[in-house]
């Protein structure tokens, strides 16, 4: 590695037969065998690297938490950038509620250290899960009805383009790579920092409410009908067949955040839920938001995940809730999770990020996992419950799936949205450096397209179009 030493890499480099190499080489869902992985110090360290895996032709991963079901976060033969060492989380202005995180920081350090100034950023649900994976893909977490995405709160990012420049990303400066950066993953460089707009927060209402398997079906239509007219400040979501509560006979589990600690307004919001059915258990109380967010247990060695998700828009609810209902309390059933979304997700319109799915109403994942074996006996059902859904659903969410391809592309990203992400992907990675992740491959240079950049007309998230439109923001733009 004397070539990265000489352009000034100043942190940890290793290599097979290092100390560290066997942690080093693995993410939580997969393990590789990449030629180098290198922890930087600064974002120098970054530029550094990302040169050199440029010059010398090697596949290259970027590593923030390392969650990803499709082993983006490492690789064989190649060099892994793990930017664990980037985690800072610091308040820019805490007026304005600005904050810059590090591209390797976690979700559980990022809501611990907000909750010292009231803070928070609508996230994911699980503490070691990586800012930058979850956030460039979507994020969506326990306040998403009310404060949208993740990255609907991103109002800035400053990022290593595969020439080795760094380069500051908003509506303002490189607009194009903006609009990109928010829903098109990792193809387009690596993010160092990322600048949110946080919001004030208060202690939550969370936990869940158990009913019996048998009533699966009345539960999820009940739930659905409620969520849709629901308060915003109300997110929820339902797990069916857990296996470690009885898989097929295990009870319906509708998991709920209300985000206030007015108690008066939580009873009258959470009633509809504790009426759904024949009430198991009820264990919702009042909690740090933070302490809503779980730990992510690392599966043994040799332990196979398939996930698949779809997206449900509101004529369809009925159809899917039938068939969820039925293949979940049936043998083989897989793991089956349902979450609610529309309230601000929705209100952000198509097109102003490259997030797709603003108007769907549900989002259905499902989880097979075990040992190989295991996995393949389980397939048939699997794909069985699959080929019902297929005429109800559309789509997929990237940060639930744990296949990678063109199938898999073509379900994340719509013909149009796909066809604008290749156009700035074009502009700032010809060469498709950074391709280990849903890959936009760049457009051909013939292709006739305009140049990609926010149209004039297109409106911004609420929490980052509140941020940018109050008169002490626009004095300045932080970050450049």
């Amino acid at each position: 590695m004397s070539d990265l030493q000489a352009d000034r890499f100043g942190g940890q480099m290793i290599e097979p037969g290092h100390a560290d190499y066997e942690v080093a080489r693995r993410t939580v869902f997969a393990t590789g065998a990449p030629a180098y992985v290198v922890r930087p110090d600064d974002v120098g360290d970054v530029r550094a690297a990302v040169r050199f895996a440029r010059d010398a032709a090697l596949p290259l991963s970027i590593r923030g938490g390392g969650h990803s079901f499709s082993g983006f976060g490492t690789n064989d033969g190649g060099l892994v950038i793990d930017l664990g060492g980037l985690d800072s989380v610091r308040i820019l202005d805490l007026d304005r509620r600005l904050v810059r995180i590090g591209g390797g920081a976690t979700w559980g350090t990022v809501a611990a250290a907000l909750s010292e100034h009231n803070l928070a950023i609508s996230s994911g649900d699980t503490r070691s899960v990586g800012v930058g994976g979850l956030t460039l893909a979507g994020g969506i977490g326990w306040k998403v009805r009310k404060y949208g995405l993740a990255l609907d709160a991103l109002v800035g990012a400053e990022v290593v383009l595969a020439s080795g420049e760094v380069v500051h990303a908003s509506a303002e400066d490189h607009s194009d790579l903006f609009w990109a950066l928010r829903g098109g993953g990792g193809s387009f460089g690596v993010v160092t920092a990322f600048d949110f707009a946080a919001h004030t927060t208060t202690e939550v209402f969370h936990g869940k409410v158990t009913f019996p398997a048998r009533e699966a079906e009345t539960v999820l239509t009940g739930w659905s009908d409620y969520l849709r007219a629901a308060p915003d400040d109300l997110t929820s979501l339902v797990n069916l067949a857990n296996p470690m509560t009885g898989g097929p006979q295990a009870p319906v589990e509708v998991h709920v955040t209300f985000d206030s600690d007015d108690a008066d307004r939580a009873a009258e919001a959470l009633e509809p839920i504790r009426r759904l059915g024949t009430v198991l258990d009820d264990d919702i109380t009042l909690r740090p938001y933070a302490d809503t967010l779980v730990d992510g247990a690392a599966p043994p060695p040799g332990l196979q995940f398939v996930l698949r998700s779809a997206f449900v828009d509101e004529e369809s609810v009925p159809d899917v809730l039938r068939v969820l209902a039925e293949s979940s309390t049936s043998n083989g059933a897989p793991v089956v999770g349902v979450r609610s979304l529309g309230g601000a997700v929705s209100r952000v319109p198509e097109g102003a990020t490259a997030y797709p799915y603003r108007q769907a109403e549900l989002l259905v994942v499902s989880v097979t996992a075990g040992p190989a074996p295991v996995v393949e006996a389980a397939r048939p059902a699997l794909d069985a419950m699959w080929s019902r859904l297929g005429p109800s659903v559309h789509g997929a969410y990237a940060n639930f799936l744990s296949t990678a391809g063109e199938e898999a592309l073509a379900a994340v990203y719509p013909a149009a949205t796909h066809e604008r992400l290749a156009q700035v992907k074009r502009c700032y990675d010809p060469a498709n450096l950074f391709s280990r992740n849903h890959n936009v491959r760049p457009a051909s240079p013939t292709d006739a397209h305009p140049h990609p950049g926010r149209d004039a007309d297109s409106p911004y998230e609420s929490a980052a179009e509140a941020w940018a439109s109050s008169p002490s923001t626009n004095a300045s733009t932080p970050g450049r």
